[in-house]
């Protein structure tokens, strides 16, 4: 896994957001999901490739469900991309790497 990438916890959450001068990228996911483990090298390559525009960060929903109840993930993989703290898009589901960098044009 990337250094660029961050692991997020209901302590660390708020601050790591608020504290970040771009973007910030955060991956809903759990263990067992196969569509989570198939999209997390494909960020591991955006956050490599865009660590200037944008930081990924990391939740796992198992060990932070009130974090995903607060977000209302209701399903995983979600990605929620967040501005100053505050959510400005929302990915749901595994996409290819080219269908990322497609959504996220505006932010990369």
């Amino acid at each position: 896994m990337s250094a660029n990438i961050t692991h997020l916890s209901e302590a660390t959450f708020a601050e790591e957001l608020g504290s970040s001068s771009v973007p910030v990228l955060v991956d809903f996911w759990a263990e067992w999901c196969t569509p989570c483990k198939m999209i997390a090298p494909i960020l591991d390559e955006i956050a490599s490739e865009h660590p200037e525009a944008v930081r990924i960060a990391k939740v796992n929903v198992d060990e932070n469900n009130a974090l995903a109840v607060k977000h209302n993930v209701m399903s995983i993989p979600t990605v929620v991309v967040f501005r100053d703290g505050v959510e400005v898009q929302r990915l749901i589901g595994a996409k290819s790497k080219a269908g990322y960098l497609e959504e996220l044009a505006s932010i990369l």
